[in-house]
């Protein structure tokens, strides 16, 4: 099979040509967990004896280790297709890259930018982030009605803080450029519906990144004190 090695693209002609549809659809599926999770954690400033209802609800489910498992596997799935693919595209390029320059126009185009290059970077945060979430509250899990308050004791820390404050942001900057990169890599971005597929991507970043920020912020507030 021919290659494109010219310009710098060789895999995706390759065997490697898998990468980037593979790595959109774990994306995919990772955003409708993200919209999922917000859901529910959204309660917790909002309306918190339906928080812990619902947390002690879910943790006596069955399926859940099963789902946390395979979840937990495709977010590494994703992260290791993202990392081959920037490996692949150093070596096709046959030189180090050269610093990424955005084509977007307009008051987003350095945010589209920084987006574009701290794809890598945000996702190797976001799995600190979830390494250490899960390690404070998922395992082992709270008591049935103590959510709340491991959540709370979790947040009293500075360290912590600073990290779940950051990991929406990363999350946010990811699918600012990956809802659109997603798209183009299945195949769907096309010049009559690029504008509206980048703003939906764009909406979504702020949906997602910005829900998990102002839930965290509610939270810390009362608990932080000088937060």
């Amino acid at each position: 099979m021919q290659t494109q090695a010219h310009n710098g693209k060789a895999w995706q002609s390759g065997s490697g040509a898998w990468l980037r549809p593979a790595s959109a659809a774990s994306g995919l599926l990772l955003v409708v967990f993200l919209l999922l999770h917000l859901a529910g954690v959204a309660l917790a400033p909002l309306a918190p004896p339906r928080f812990e209802a619902y947390a002690a609800a879910l943790h006596r489910s069955a399926w859940l280790p099963v789902a946390e498992l395979a979840l937990l596997a495709v977010a590494l799935v994703h992260l290791g297709l993202s990392l081959l693919r920037a490996v692949l595209n150093r070596r096709a390029a046959g030189a180090p890259r050269p610093q990424l320059r955005s084509r977007r126009t307009g008051p987003l185009a350095p945010l589209a930018a920084l987006a574009a290059r701290s794809q890598v970077a945000g996702g190797l945060l976001l799995l600190l982030f979830l390494a250490l979430h899960l390690a404070q509250l998922r395992w082992p899990r709270p008591a049935a009605g103590a959510e709340l308050a491991a959540l709370a004791a979790v947040l009293a820390s500075p360290w912590s803080l600073v990290l779940y404050l950051a990991a929406p942001l990363a999350l946010a900057l990811h699918l600012f450029h990956g809802g659109e990169a997603a798209h183009r890599s299945l195949g769907l971005l096309q010049p009559a519906n690029a504008s509206a597929i980048r703003a939906a991507a764009r909406l979504l970043a702020l949906l997602v990144g910005g829900g998990f920020l102002a839930v965290t912020l509610a939270l810390a507030l009362p608990a932080g004190g000088a937060f």
